[in-house]
């Protein structure tokens, strides 16, 4: 049995220059480390982030309580267990905090570790991380939801919608779908460019021009998509992330323009939206809690993919009450709202059974850390949203998958349910 020796934990910072937890656990001279994510646009129902309020030396955004929690207490009751049973490490980590969104320890502290373990679970196994996941073969690559404007709590500019994407459906590999993209961005930068707009970046390496109307950027991508020699909808189709937690106001919202308008007003300009504009996939088109809007757009626009990231946060019981409720088609997956691998692993498991479409996502202060490339190949999931092509942090993931598909060879295979 291969056991765990130590783990030590440091504080390190982010794609924001925010301090963040980076753990490394060892069995014996053998380490491996995994640094945590963290969201600017964040679920009420996330687990939650350990940070140290009251240093003023970092603005209250430090996060050495954390460490020394994994240091001292995490390291010590993990100590000797068997690296390559995931799910009782993870179990362990859980009892030990004893809360429902993990406040104890943090969800920073716990997860961190248990990607970690992870990590060095493939690597004392010689097998490279995509493969210890839910699949054992035919592996197949995610269609990527490729940030290119971003609005919101992403930029500083007036756009309502915190993120416009483009998803290259037409290709029939992943270094395929990454030359598609990289086309529509360069021309999109020319498109910019010649307005006068800046072509300056987002907090997730989309362009975050100084345009107010969620219009203007829907025409300025339609524009790239031709200029790239592509058919908007077919060949590649433009999703949104419209983080509508940011835009509600007593049962009413601002999506569309700064007006607070009622949801079936709301339903129906996001039906218009998704014609007009060949509109492939929504993500958080609603409240967190307004369940019932969210089944009425469900209803109302079957083909379209519905995504639900601040409504289920990765959470099993909320993924169960939005099934129920016909609430969303499919799951964003965010290690760091749920805080171990296991419990991410458990709501992909049911996502997919129940029909859902499970999409793995990063988060907007984002690290090098490549783990949920290797995720989102090795649970077969059918998107995966990691930003642009622009900013390491970003690329970092589509550099990984790359290497993934010329590791799989002859069979890699894009996920064509999506």
């Amino acid at each position: 049995m291969t056991k765990i020796s130590r783990i030590v934990a440091r504080q390190i910072f982010d794609s924001r220059g925010n301090p963040t937890i980076e753990a490394e656990v060892f069995s014996g001279k053998v380490s491996a480390s995994a640094i945590c994510p963290s969201g600017a646009s964040t679920g009420t129902y996330e687990a939650f982030e350990k940070r140290d309020k009251s240093n003023k030396k970092y603005l209250g955004k430090s996060v050495f309580k954390a460490i020394d929690l994994i240091n001292k207490k995490i390291s010590k009751k993990l100590q000797g267990q068997n690296i390559h049973n995931q799910e009782r490490i993870d179990s362990i980590m859980i009892n030990l905090d004893g809360t429902k969104q993990k406040i104890k320890l943090g969800a920073n502290a716990i997860l961190a570790v248990s990607m970690a373990n992870k990590k060095l679970s493939a690597k004392l196994k010689k097998k490279p991380l995509y493969k210890c996941f839910l699949i054992k073969n035919n592996f197949k690559l995610p269609y990527p939801l490729m940030n290119i404007i971003n609005g919101g709590a992403h930029s500083n500019n007036g756009l309502r919608i915190q993120e416009f994407m483009i998803r290259p459906d037409g290709a029939k590999s992943f270094s395929e779908a990454v030359r598609m993209c990289f086309l529509v961005i360069q021309n999109l930068k020319k498109i910019i460019n010649s307005k006068g707009l800046s072509t300056s970046v987002g907090d997730e390496g989309g362009f975050a021009p100084m345009i107010n109307k969620n219009e203007d950027a829907l025409d300025l991508i339609v524009k790239a998509i031709r200029k790239s020699g592509f058919i908007n909808g077919k060949h590649v189709s433009i999703c949104l992330d419209v983080a509508a937690n940011e835009l509600y106001n007593k049962g009413k919202y601002s999506i569309h323009s700064t007006k607070f308008i009622t949801v079936n007003e709301s339903v129906k300009k996001y039906v218009k939206l998704i014609k007009k504009y060949k509109i492939k996939s929504i993500e958080d088109p609603f409240f967190e809690n307004d369940w019932s809007a969210w089944s009425k757009l469900t209803k109302a626009v079957s083909n379209t993919q519905i995504v639900g990231d601040d409504l289920y946060v990765t959470n099993l019981e909320r993924l169960k009450i939005g099934f129920l409720n016909n609430s969303s088609n499919s799951i964003l997956i965010k290690l760091n709202q749920i805080g171990t691998v296991t419990e991410t692993i458990e709501v992909i498991k049911f996502a997919q059974l129940i029909g859902f479409k499970t999409i793995i996502s990063h988060r907007s202060g984002d690290s090098e850390d490549t783990f949920i490339a290797d995720l989102a190949v090795g649970t077969n999931s059918n998107q995966i949203k990691t930003g642009s092509l622009a900013r390491s942090e970003r690329v970092s993931k589509y550099n990984q998958l790359l290497r993934i598909e010329e590791n799989i060879g002859k069979m890699a295979k894009m996920n064509n349910n999506h």
